[in-house]
């Protein structure tokens, strides 16, 4: 079964990553050494076979980190770095000259994983205050297996339905933009509770009355 959001509901939620990733943002930039703007400029729900050729296409390009979201929610995180923001970080952070290739030693990886656990720690943070929900989000790893492979295994068995949307990172000082790709997975019954949420509160941030 697939779950559907009106274009209000989706604005809602990108909105709430907004929030979260403005407070990552200002721990990246401590990493990063210079001003770092993170925002979401679109947001979809993917279905069915679309994940997988997504997936394995941002797979060939990019190092993938996964976080698992755990408590009154169910779900897990993709995070997939490109050549440019593995060179750029190995620069900056490590003071290693490398080329942009996903090819990464054990320090290169560690820093993905910080990264990953703050960018996506924020954001598992910001819905559990405004959704009043307790969830957390497990240590990031980067996936062993194929990921298309172990997602099959996932969708089939706990319906688990992707939103996707792309993190403009934006270093401000040298006005240099590199898109993160970033999918957030939820099963069928995380995501209907969170839009049931959204769908009870007005405008004002108010519980409508039942």
């Amino acid at each position: 079964m697939n779950v559907h959001m009106t274009d209000l509901e989706r604005d809602i939620i990108r909105e709430i990553l907004n929030i979260g990733l403005a407070r990552a943002a200002d721990s990246f930039a401590i990493i990063a050494k210079e001003r770092v703007l993170l925002e979401v400029p679109s947001l979809d729900l993917l279905m069915g076979e679309d994940i997988l050729s997504r997936v394995a296409e941002y797979q060939k390009e990019h190092v993938a980190i996964q976080s698992d979201i755990r408590g009154d929610f169910n779900g897990t995180t993709l995070m997939f770095f490109s050549g440019q923001h593995v060179q750029r970080l190995s620069r900056v952070c490590l003071r290693m000259t490398v080329d942009e290739s996903t090819d990464v030693n054990e320090l290169q990886e560690s820093l993905l994983l910080e990264i990953s656990n703050i960018i996506t720690g924020a954001l598992v943070t910001q819905l559990a205050n405004i959704l009043k929900a307790k969830i957390y989000g497990a240590p990031p790893q980067r996936p062993a297996a194929d990921i298309p492979i172990a997602l099959t295994g996932l969708m089939s068995g706990q319906q688990l339905q992707p939103l996707i949307f792309s993190v403009v990172t934006q270093f401000l000082d040298k006005d240099n933009s590199v898109e993160l790709p970033l999918m957030l997975f939820f099963d069928h019954e995380t995501f209907e509770k969170i839009l049931q949420i959204i769908r009870s509160y007005d405008f004002l941030g108010n519980q409508m009355p039942s």
